[in-house]
């Protein structure tokens, strides 16, 4: 499995990066099959420097806060209006009510909003696409969110997408290959609950979870990234780094 990380910016895009989203991508009955993690503001152009967007077999949304959805609507018209004529529906997988929110982002009617382009679909159980199998579990955020966990040919990229501390993430974290943890706060802070995680929550997390690899995203432009590294190697001993756009790692 090869992960590229298109988008690490938290909140919002920042001078170096679009907003969340990943692009993992693994070889299966004789080509290669593509899912985005999220496809948050900005990040529909940075893909385009790394693969085709009509070649993006499905969308997996953590939630629909805009930082990590919102180019859904861009990608919504590249997917209709492109000159090669409309191209065949793809899943779009998140929270109840994605296909409303997404109707309503672009002004569309709601009973038909984007439906020609994605087919959504509410998570649930885990299944398999394609070769990848995917287990979403429920986090703690302002909106209903979702962490993560893709696995593949016996490696499994683990995501937090937007939470606060939670038993949840142990769960999806568990002897993950890489785990792309959010570290949106800093110790210290007069942080809110059930919000986000500081640099050293993520390295918390990810010793107890036994991870093999710790990639730090999610830092909003206001913050020091650096920051969030320094915390995190207080408690975490394996590799670890911070995320940054065009970031590729072979799995």
């Amino acid at each position: 499995m090869r992960l590229t990380v298109v988008g690490c910016s938290g909140s919002y895009p920042g001078p170096e990066s679009p907003a969340s989203c990943y692009l993992l991508e693994a070889e299966h009955q004789g080509r290669t099959w593509r899912v985005l993690l999220d496809l948050g503001s900005g990040a529909l152009g940075a893909l385009q420097r790394h693969v085709d967007p009509l070649t993006i077999d499905a969308v997996l949304l953590s939630h629909l806060h805009p930082d990590h959805c919102m180019d859904l609507c861009g990608y919504h018209v590249l997917r209709r209006y492109h000159p090669k004529g409309p191209q065949e529906r793809i899943p779009v997988w998140g929270p109840a009510g994605t296909a409303e929110r997404m109707a309503l982002a672009y002004d569309l009617p709601l009973e038909s909003g984007m439906t020609g382009e994605f087919d959504f679909r509410v998570w649930g159980e885990a299944f398999r696409f394609g070769p990848f199998e995917v287990q979403a579990v429920p986090v703690v955020h302002p909106v209903p969110a979702f962490a993560l966990r893709v696995a593949t040919q016996g490696t499994v990229v683990a995501y937090t997408g937007d939470t606060g501390p939670c038993e949840a993430l142990d769960r999806v974290s568990a002897d993950a290959d890489v785990l792309l943890a959010e570290a949106s706060f800093q110790e210290g802070d007069v942080n809110p609950p059930d919000l986000h995680l500081t640099g050293r929550e993520c390295g918390e997390l990810a010793t107890r979870a036994g991870v093999r690899r710790l990639l730090l995203t999610h830092v909003p432009p206001w913050h020091d990234p650096e920051v969030a590294l320094q915390e995190a190697k207080e408690v975490y001993s394996g590799p670890l780094e911070l995320a940054y756009a065009g970031q590729v790692l072979e799995l």
